[in-house]
């Protein structure tokens, strides 16, 4: 019993360390998973596996009926339970831009390191948390470098208001000249103003900063207002 015990906390003790490690990549970047969330999600999953497992054959029983159960049955429901947190960070701007997508997966993959370690693959959950964090922070950075031009490009929201029906055209122009490719264009009448909102989805290189856009936006001559979403 003493074994079973230590074997336990040393399974709990592992979920709980690479558990963090999520925690700390996730709170570095301010995002809704964080140091504690990702340690319960973790260490519970961790701890439900072990009972999952253990159940299944200390489960009383005698010769006559030969009671049989799945040792992962309840670890499988962690798998779909945890969705319902991973929607829980998954946010829908009003500019149609979705956010937490990763997040949420970061979500999913702490419930999966944490039932990895109370299956007792420790080596295969120690590797699982390397690869997720060079995924989400490494790769990213590399195809940055050395990725197609596509992966080059940072989506844009771009809110520009103008005085003149006359110019749109400009501007649009002035836009391409400035290689702000643009994907997606939406014009408004200000009635109450006398002016046009131009409201365009676009896409420009991830080298250039959004001051830098904004500048080069606003010496457009006939640019009265903008306003930048990235």
């Amino acid at each position: 019993m003493e074994l079973l015990d230590v074997d336990l906390l040393l399974k709990l003790g592992i979920s709980a360390l690479l558990g963090l490690i999520i925690g700390v990549e996730r709170e570095l970047k301010r995002k809704p998973l964080g140091l504690k969330t990702s340690l319960v999600i973790s260490i519970i999953s961790c701890l439900l596996t072990i009972v999952s497992i253990e159940s299944a054959y200390i489960f009383p029983g005698n010769d006559l009926i030969r009671i049989q159960m799945d040792p992962l049955r309840l670890a499988a429901q962690i798998v779909s339970g945890i969705g319902f947190l991973g929607a829980g960070v998954i946010l829908r701007r009003g500019n149609d831009h979705i956010s937490g997508l990763t997040t949420a997966a970061m979500i999913w993959g702490a419930a999966g390191i944490g039932i990895t370690v109370g299956a007792g693959f420790f080596i295969e959950a120690a590797a699982g948390v390397v690869l997720l964090i060079i995924s989400v922070e490494f790769i990213p950075f590399a195809l940055t470098k050395i990725g197609p031009k596509k992966l080059l490009k940072r989506d844009l929201i771009l809110k520009i208001i103008v005085n003149e029906q006359e110019s749109l055209d400009f501007v649009l122009q002035k836009l391409k000249e400035e290689k702000i490719i643009i994907t997606h264009t939406r014009i408004k009448d200000l009635k109450e103003r006398t002016a046009y909102l131009l409201e365009l989805k676009a896409r420009a290189s991830i080298k250039r900063s959004i001051t830098n856009i904004y500048y080069t936006i606003s010496n457009i001559d006939d640019v009265h207002e903008i306003e930048i979403i990235s």
